[in-house]
């Protein structure tokens, strides 16, 4: 009986060991793998949430299976009349922050939200009808296709696929229209920071 007992042990004992050296192994994988199930989500639209003010906005994502999701992008300081340096931004679970990355520097943002940072800069100084946006992967070029109005956005000559804004009415910024027909290697916060750029830039401050 005691060698029954001691060879029942040893083998528990190893099957415990196998057991555990699994679930080690299959973590990483899940981590791995979970990302390819979540569903890619694509911007179609946005609006101010007040007729006379552009302080506060929501816009619409929807993903590959035609769901659509209501989200919010505000500015962070309300009770400050003239701080326009940062906004929160909310859709599901998502949400982050974009913010000037130096005081007083509207030619320079930075969004960071979900362990990304994507940066926009203007691609020349004191210009900001042109920008260059980046996850520090890939980066893209988002410019005003007109010099006299800015009803109108969309990306300079790339291989990510085709992202345009334009308002729902000619010199009315208060509503737009996104074609969003980008590659899955863009993330959805460098989508996030073209729609900013654009409102931000189209917009008056009040």
């Amino acid at each position: 009986m005691t060698w029954v007992r001691l060879f029942r042990s040893v083998r528990l004992t190893k099957n415990m060991q196998i057991h555990f050296s699994m679930k080690n192994m299959l973590l990483p994988v899940l981590f791995f793998v979970l990302p390819f199930f979540v569903k890619a989500q694509y911007l179609t639209a946005i609006s101010s949430r007040y007729d006379d003010s552009f302080i506060e906005w929501r816009f619409y994502a929807e993903n590959e299976a035609a769901e659509e999701e209501e989200g919010e992008l505000k500015i962070r300081w309300q009770i400050r009349e003239d701080d326009w340096s940062e906004w929160d931004y909310r859709i599901g679970e998502v949400f982050g922050t974009i913010k000037m990355k130096w005081k007083d520097n509207p030619e320079e943002w930075e969004l960071r939200g979900n362990n990304l940072i994507v940066s926009a800069r203007t691609l020349w100084p004191r210009d900001f009808r042109e920008w260059r946006i980046s996850d520090g992967t890939t980066s893209v070029t988002l410019k005003s296709k007109w010099t006299n109005q800015a009803d109108e956005w969309l990306l300079r000559d790339t291989d990510s696929g085709n992202f345009s804004m334009y308002t729902n009415y000619e010199r009315d910024p208060r509503d737009w229209v996104i074609v969003d027909e980008l590659n899955d290697e863009v993330s959805f916060e460098m989508k996030l920071m073209m729609m900013f750029i654009v409102v931000f830039n189209s917009t008056p401050r009040q």
